[in-house]
């Protein structure tokens, strides 16, 4: 993926640095973009994976909207020139700043987590004489099949209305004058590669459908939510996830009746694979039965392994000899700074430039300054 014009580049940088491959974004959205036959699909990239402004300019300029889970994330939304009509805000504790944010700002849709909060939202719509459009997020109890942390669709969760709670929301339904009802929200979790999945929320879907329908109530709109993932393992060979056959799933299997819009929401798999953490080797340590490499980048740049014991395939760019065994670590002072267990490279020593690959999810977007690190800069393709 770098040739030796790109690693001489990286070897004048200081590191550690991300590094976005913006024509591979480019090529990632557009085979998104063709992936869809459906006209009444609609796509809502999620902020969430990635807020950097130059990746949301790439992603307006290709007609995509936003899904925001912060008043701040609209503020950015709004701010690189994303419509309002665009915008949808989900999050199951948004804060009555955060919600007039979105009411004055005449964003498309708030995605609603409780019976509460539909409440708050029509009290705020009253005091602003408006009414904002909601979309009741349902949780489904459906399990994604990925890591306990990124499930949300299951009813141990925080997230979303319990269907138990349905019944209590229509009775009250002629009481939200100032809410207008037009959708339903479903978000399972992350990092979902097993298809049977999908096909099982778009069953539940229907489901709940019908049961709208036999108390006199349609929707406009449907949001699948979003949970696509990528291939974290063998990077190279699907660079661009299976779009195709993701939307094929909805396609065939949601009922969509002929007056309806369906809304996605997807993240990770338009950024993840466009970005890579380069960082240089500052020591190779001997354990007593392995070997250390310890790198300058540590869980303050990408906390996924540390969080998710998330599996990220590392590179040593700057050696071609025989491989060993190390631990790849980082420098920071927690036992969890680790990036890989028993990672197979190249014969590595210090000054050694090493990628962390599929970064471009969730890495720049969750670094923080822990051990008062200065935050890294990022470059774009060279």
């Amino acid at each position: 993926m770098f040739n030796t014009k790109v690693i001489n580049k990286f070897q004048s940088l200081s590191t550690p640095f991300y590094y976005y491959d913006l024509e591979l974004l480019e090529e990632t959205i557009d085979s998104l973009m063709k992936s869809i036959d459906n006209r009444k699909f609609k796509i809502h990239y999620a902020v969430k994976a990635n807020a950097n402004k130059s990746i949301l300019n790439i992603v307006k300029s290709k007609g995509l909207g936003v899904d925001c889970v912060s008043g701040n994330e609209i503020t950015k939304a709004l701010g690189v020139g994303f419509s309002p009509e665009d915008i949808v805000f989900a999050g199951v504790g948004k804060n009555d700043e955060e919600i007039l944010k979105g009411i004055k700002s005449n964003i498309f849709c708030f995605n609603c987590e409780s019976f509460q909060e539909l409440q708050i939202i029509n009290e705020l719509a009253r005091g602003q004489n408006k009414i904002v459009n909601i979309a009741l997020r349902i949780n489904p109890n459906i399990d994604a099949k990925t890591h306990h942390y990124i499930t949300t669709g299951l009813n141990e969760n925080k997230f979303g209305i319990s269907q138990n709670e349905l019944n209590e929301i229509i009775n009250n339904w002629s009481g939200f004058n100032n809410l207008n009802i037009i959708g339903l929200h479903f978000h399972i979790g992350s990092q979902i590669t097993n298809f049977e999945v999908f096909k099982s929320l778009c069953l539940r879907i229907n489901e709940l459908q019908k049961w709208f329908l036999n108390r006199g109530i349609s929707f406009t709109h449907l949001n699948v939510g979003g949970g696509l993932g990528v291939d974290y393992v063998n990077v190279d060979e699907n660079l661009i996830p299976d779009f195709k056959n993701y939307f094929k799933v909805f396609e065939e299997i949601l009922d969509v009746h002929p007056h309806q819009k369906i809304h996605f929401e997807l993240g990770r798999s338009i950024v993840a694979n466009c970005g890579s953490m380069i960082s240089k080797v500052l020591y190779v340590k001997k354990g007593d039965s392995k070997k250390f490499i310890i790198i300058d980048a540590g869980m303050t740049e990408l906390i996924r392994p540390a969080l998710y014991r998330s599996h990220h395939k590392i590179e040593n760019i700057t050696s071609n000899e025989n491989s060993e065994t190390y631990d790849v670590v980082g420098p920071i002072c927690e036992s969890s700074d680790v990036f890989g267990i028993s990672v197979r490279l190249p014969k590595t020593k210090r000054g050694d430039l090493v990628v962390i690959r599929s970064a471009g999810a969730y890495g720049e977007v969750m670094s923080s300054n822990y051990n008062l690190r200065d935050k890294v800069k990022h470059y774009y393709s060279i």
